[in-house]
């Protein structure tokens, strides 16, 4: 496949970088990526898979990370604000949302089938509550609702993410291959040739640990979304790996639950990562849930699949 071109777009005060993959006349579809995580979390041949399925694939870097633009001027939060949501944050998830919905504008696309994974389907939702008439279908990715009952990860998962990664490339990259031994899939073989490549290609395109702790504030300082998302009305698929240590499954059913009509798709083994072994159900799920949005809603309850 050839490589994509990487470009920017002028949203508001920010300029996002963003990549497309397939035909510009394919149905757009906008790849939200989560915490920590620049769009290189999108694997190439992920994309690759939704584009041969004739979609217009975008994916982005969010504000604070990568190539986006980073809020240097910003405050930064204390430990305790990060973690429990106290004070006022640089932004919210809401705010991302509308950064979401700006890219879209730039790119003369009126609605997209929004696909978040992680902080990344916190987004998409909330561009599903707030910007209803931008979502075609939407696609919740090893996500929640923001709910305290649902967003506690397991002890070691939850001190595995706190731990602030090395300065230095290599010793950075090994930090990352140990974070995904701990939050990764026990069920899918882990390319760790593949996630030193995309560590040391992270490192390189911007390490900035502030933009990290932002990002998590916004998490932590937003409002449950549980009562909200009974408002979506777009087709919604919920995608979650039952041994995922950091955002537990019950957060992936809490979420389906909640939106009249999504459907729950339980991948047996899957932790909090897109093992390429998983790719098949999670392609198959996306494009299915794109193409209720051509046919019409299904019965306005969760479903099981």
């Amino acid at each position: 496949m050839k490589p994509p071109e990487e470009r920017f777009a002028q949203v508001g005060d920010l300029d996002l970088c963003y990549e497309e993959f397939g035909s510009a006349d394919g149905e757009p579809m906008l790849l939200v990526m989560g915490l920590a995580t620049q769009m290189l979390g999108w694997h190439e041949d992920f994309c690759g898979e939704l584009a041969d399925r004739g979609y217009r694939v975008i994916r982005f870097d969010n504000r604070d990370i990568g190539h986006s633009s980073k809020l240097e001027d910003a405050p930064m939060p204390s430990r305790l604000q990060m973690l429990f949501g106290l004070g006022e944050p640089a932004y919210r998830l809401t705010d991302l949302a509308v950064d979401a919905a700006g890219l879209m504008d730039a790119l003369d696309i009126d609605a997209a089938h929004v696909v978040g994974a992680s902080m990344g389907g916190m987004i998409a939702q909330m561009l599903a509550i707030e910007h209803p008439d931008r979502v075609r279908s939407l696609a919740s990715i090893m996500s929640g609702p923001g709910t305290l009952a649902t967003r506690l990860p397991r002890l070691r998962a939850f001190g595995t993410l706190m731990r602030q990664a090395p300065k230095e490339r290599a010793a950075a990259i090994e930090h990352t291959v140990k974070v995904f031994e701990v939050i990764g899939s026990p069920g899918f073989e882990t390319d760790e040739d593949h996630l030193r490549e995309v560590a040391g290609l992270s490192y390189d395109r911007g390490r900035y640990p502030q933009g990290v702790a932002r990002q998590l504030h916004a998490v932590t300082a937003s409002p449950a979304r549980s009562r909200s998302l009974r408002q979506v009305r777009a087709p919604t698929v919920v995608i979650h790996g039952d041994k995922d240590p950091l955002i537990r499954h019950s957060a992936g059913k809490a979420t389906a639950r909640a939106i009249p009509g999504a459907r729950l798709v339980t991948i047996p083994s899957m932790g909090h990562d897109l093992p390429r072994g998983a790719w098949p159900r999670i392609v198959g799920a996306i494009d299915e849930n794109a193409s209720r949005s051509r046919r019409g809603r299904a019965d306005p309850a969760a479903v099981e699949a």
